[in-house]
């Protein structure tokens, strides 16, 4: 898997390509817990490469909204492939986590006060 990053203003965007399963979630999991401890805090995950993701995926979304949470953090996910928003619809995590459908809207909700 390749992870792309960006840095637009105060957020960090992250663009995984491929799948999320039990071999890249560790990865991409991994990248943001490191950006997130060398002082990110506004982070967007754009997901619109991803065409798959299993509970490996969804586990390491929940690692990295705890981490986020711990230095008052914000986390959105955008781009969501329908496939990949049924996925989150099922698990509950529509409830959870903030999604947006463009990444400029995610740009934005991560950058608000």
């Amino acid at each position: 898997m390749e992870i792309t990053a960006q840095r637009v203003a105060t957020v960090l965007v992250l663009s995984p390509q491929g799948r999320l399963d039990s071999n890249s979630a560790p990865r991409l999991e991994e990248r943001a817990l490191l950006e997130i401890s060398g002082g990110t805090k506004r982070l967007v995950i754009d997901l619109s490469a991803i065409d798959y993701i299993s509970s490996a995926g969804l586990r390491a979304f929940l690692a990295v909204a705890k981490k986020l949470k711990e230095p008052s953090g914000r986390l959105v996910l955008c781009g969501m492939a329908p496939s990949v928003r049924q996925i989150f619809e099922l698990a509950g995590f529509t409830a959870i986590f903030a999604i947006e459908v463009l990444r400029d809207a995610a740009l934005a909700r991560a950058e608000a006060p």
